[in-house]
C-alpha cells in the first residue's frame, strides 16, 4: 500500500505540473541593471499612476497597448527578489513592500496574458485537474517569476507573505484584480512609508459599505469575505498585540474605524448577527466585459 500511495501521489504531482504554465518576462535588448542601493518600485508607480483610477479600476485596454514600463518592472522582479539578492532589501519593510508590489504587478501581468476576460475565474483549470477549487487556473496553476524562481500567486500569498510577515493588513494591500478586492492604489507601496500606507489602505477598505456595514433594521453586521477566509491572521495578530483579551474579528475591525463608527459597532456586536458578503469576482476593469450567469460558466 505505501508504494501504491507513493505512485498515486507522484501521479497527482505530475498532473499538477502538466497543468502549470509559466508567464515569463519579455526580453529586453539590455538586461536590467541592479537597482542600487535598494530595489526601486518607481516603474510600477508610473504604471499605476497612468492606468489606475481613484476607484482602483484598471484601464487594461490602454495598459495592453502601452505595456513597456510594466514589462520592464516585471523583468526586474524576475531578476531580483529578497531571496535572490538580500542586500537590495535591507529591512523587513523593504522585503514586504517588494512582495506586495510584486504580487500586484504580477497579477496585472497575468490578467493581460489572458485579456480580454470578465473575471480571473475565467482562466480555466485543465480538464484532468477538474477536482481543484475554482480559481486555481489563475492563482495556483500560473507561475510568475520572482528572483529567477517560478512561483504561483497563491504561493506568494500563502507561503511567503503570510507566514514570513504575520501582518494582517496585507489583505487590504494585495489586489487580485477583482471588484471584491481592496481597491488597487494608483501608487506603489514603499518601504519608507509602509506602515502608514498599510494603515491607510485598511481604513479605506473598512470605510466602504461593501466591506463593512451595520444594518440596524435587520440587526446584522456585514463584513467582506476576506475576514472569513483569513480569520486566524486577524485573530492571531490581535492576541499578540492585546495579550489576555478575547480576540474577535469585530474587535480587530474597530481598531480601524472612526471613533463614532467604533462606538456604534461596540453597541451592536453583542446582539447583532455577523455575516460575510459574497465575494465579487468581476474584473476590476474600467471597460468591463459582461459576466455570464453562474450556471452558464
Amino acid at each position: 500500500m505505501p508504494c501504491r500511495s507513493h505512485r498515486l501521489a507522484a501521479l497527482g504531482f505530475a498532473l499538477l505540473l502538466s497543468g502549470c504554465t509559466t508567464i515569463r518576462p519579455v526580453p529586453f535588448t539590455e538586461p536590467p541593471q541592479p537597482p542600487q542601493p535598494v530595489f526601486s518600485h518607481e516603474l510600477l508607480g508610473q504604471v499605476l499612476h497612468r492606468f489606475v483610477d481613484t476607484e482602483g479600476r484598471v484601464d487594461y485596454l490602454a495598459l495592453r497597448d502601452s505595456v513597456k514600463d510594466l514589462e520592464h518592472y516585471y523583468l526586474l522582479l524576475a531578476t531580483y527578489s529578497p531571496d535572490s539578492h538580500p542586500p537590495l532589501f535591507p529591512t523587513s519593510d523593504h522585503r514586504l513592500a517588494y512582495w506586495i508590489n510584486a504580487y500586484n504587478a504580477a497579477t496585472l501581468k497575468a490578467v493581460l496574458h489572458h485579456y480580454p476576460i470578465a473575471s480571473v475565474m475565467d482562466v480555466e483549470t485543465p480538464a484532468p485537474l477538474f477536482f481543484l477549487p475554482q480559481g486555481s487556473g489563475f492563482f495556483a496553476l500560473q507561475r510568475l517569476i520572482f528572483g529567477a524562481t517560478a512561483i504561483s500567486l497563491y504561493d506568494v500569498e500563502n507561503d511567503i507573505v503570510r507566514p514570513r510577515f504575520a501582518e494582517p493588513r496585507v489583505h487590504f494591500a494585495l489586489n487580485c484584480a477583482s471588484a471584491g478586492c481592496p481597491r488597487l492604489p494608483n501608487r506603489a507601496f514603499s518601504a519608507a512609508n509602509l506602515d502608514t500606507e498599510l494603515e491607510r489602505e485598511t481604513r479605506n477598505f473598512l470605510s466602504e459599505g461593501r466591506n463593512f456595514h451595520i444594518d440596524h433594521a435587520e440587526k446584522t453586521i456585514s463584513l467582506s469575505s476576506i475576514f472569513q477566509w483569513y480569520e486566524e491572521d486577524f485573530l492571531n495578530w490581535y492576541r499578540e498585540e492585546f495579550a489576555g483579551q478575547q480576540a474577535t474579528l469585530l474587535k480587530y475591525v474597530a481598531l480601524y474605524l472612526s471613533p463614532k463608527r467604533a462606538a456604534e459597532l461596540r453597541r451592536s456586536e453583542a446582539t447583532y448577527r455577523l455575516q460575510f458578503t459574497p465575494y465579487d469576482w468581476r474584473l476590476n476593469d474600467q471597460h468591463p466585459l459582461p459576466v455570464p450567469p453562474a450556471d452558464a460558466r
